[in-house]
């Protein structure tokens, strides 16, 4: 018997220096993803009154095992839980990695040690990045970077990054819009249709809802619409900025921005289209798109272009192009738009759109349809 005991605490060593506990081994088709949230909490259960295991902060590399509506199973270095699948982006090229694998690609997290004052060079993966005075949003802005612009980074603090220019000028950016290293290559690549029109054209997204506000709730699965607009927008501009637009999104995280601040983001940069991203609900059992337009003359073609696109078979069917009387497009002064993407209220919407593959087709569908409107 406790030669039997011995060898099993052997095998446990083994196991525990070699990584390959049951609970950190990857399954086959695991991939790996970055978190996309401040403090991500993992849950014991895929639901969101599961008991907290713990957390995982913004950059964190972690190995997704399986999924269930919306919710993502992972293992991270410090916990094994299941986390909404909403703050989570795959890396590119992870599909189907080993555990090891997962661990081992820590380099391309732009997360760097600065213990002893050392400093890492990073690239710049967002069409617009303001630079502030401090590391959080109610700092003031300081300048701004675009695509592709590169940085050395000084250190790191809560999701931001302190960095300094190539002209020498200092100050904060969000830490999630920097690629490590000095490639800036899109995790998504564009299809052909997105790479002629859309080269340097400025898109404003506008992710509906946010912080106190969460938008629609989903009648079966408390899907929050607020989370669900900001994951698909995430997909959109990444899709954009492969087919070489420049992209300004009115909120990145869990923020309210004021319907006239969202309009006046698209107004101050002269910016060439206005895309608001939203998911439906209804008392009555409805199912599918709608795609919105206020001006005729100004709106319309941008709308039929997109909707044209969204009802080419993403997941869900399109119900066509409507007049909607929102501020976001009646005071915008630019071409505009607002899509919502599937009924919270339904449940076989809601069971449709709270899986990333489906968020990725409509993404896809924006761009190409933004893609055609300025092809024309």
């Amino acid at each position: 018997m406790k030669n039997i005991l011995n060898i099993a605490a052997l095998a446990l060593c083994l196991f525990m220096i070699t990584g390959l506990l049951p609970a950190q081994a990857a399954a086959a088709g695991s991939y790996t993803a970055k978190v996309y949230a401040d403090s991500l909490n993992v849950r014991s259960e895929p639901a969101k009154d599961a008991p907290v295991k713990g957390s995982i902060k913004s950059g964190e590399l972690v190995t997704v095992t399986d999924e269930q509506h919306g919710w993502a199973k992972i293992n991270s270095r410090t916990t094994t839980g299941w986390v909404a699948g909403y703050y989570l982006k795959p890396v590119s090229g992870s599909a189907k990695t080993s555990g090891a694998a997962a661990s081992s690609s820590s380099t391309t997290a732009v997360k760097v040690s600065t213990a002893g004052g050392g400093t890492a060079k990073a690239t710049v993966a967002a069409g617009s990045l303001r630079i502030r005075g401090g590391p959080g949003t109610s700092y003031a802005v300081l300048g701004s970077l675009q695509a592709a612009d590169k940085v050395t980074v000084l250190r790191h603090q809560s999701g931001w990054a302190k960095i300094r220019t190539a002209s020498g000028e200092t100050g904060w950016v969000a830490a999630q819009y920097l690629n490590s290293g000095s490639s800036s290559s899109s995790s998504v690549k564009s299809s052909a249709k997105s790479t002629g029109g859309l080269r340097g054209k400025l898109i404003v997204l506008d992710p509906g809802h946010g912080g106190s506000d969460p938008g629609m709730l989903g009648t079966t699965y408390n899907t929050m619409e607020k989370d669900l607009n900001l994951q698909t927008a995430f997909y959109v501009r990444d899709y954009l900025q492969a087919a070489g637009a420049r992209v300004e999104m009115t909120r990145t995280g869990d923020q309210k921005p004021s319907l006239s601040r969202r309009v006046q983001v698209s107004e101050s940069l002269g910016a060439d289209a206005f895309v608001s991203i939203h998911y439906n609900s209804s008392p009555k059992r409805v199912s599918g798109i709608l795609t919105f337009f206020y001006s005729e003359g100004k709106d319309m073609r941008l709308a039929r272009a997109i909707e044209t696109q969204l009802g080419q078979g993403i997941g869900l069917r399109s119900n066509g192009i409507s007049f909607g009387d929102y501020h976001i497009l009646r005071e915008n002064q630019i071409p505009s738009t607002l899509v919502e993407l599937g009924f919270l209220s339904n449940p076989h919407d809601e069971s449709v759109v709270r899986k990333r593959a489906y968020q990725r087709k409509a993404a896809r569908a924006i761009a190409d349809g933004l893609a055609d409107y300025f092809s024309r």
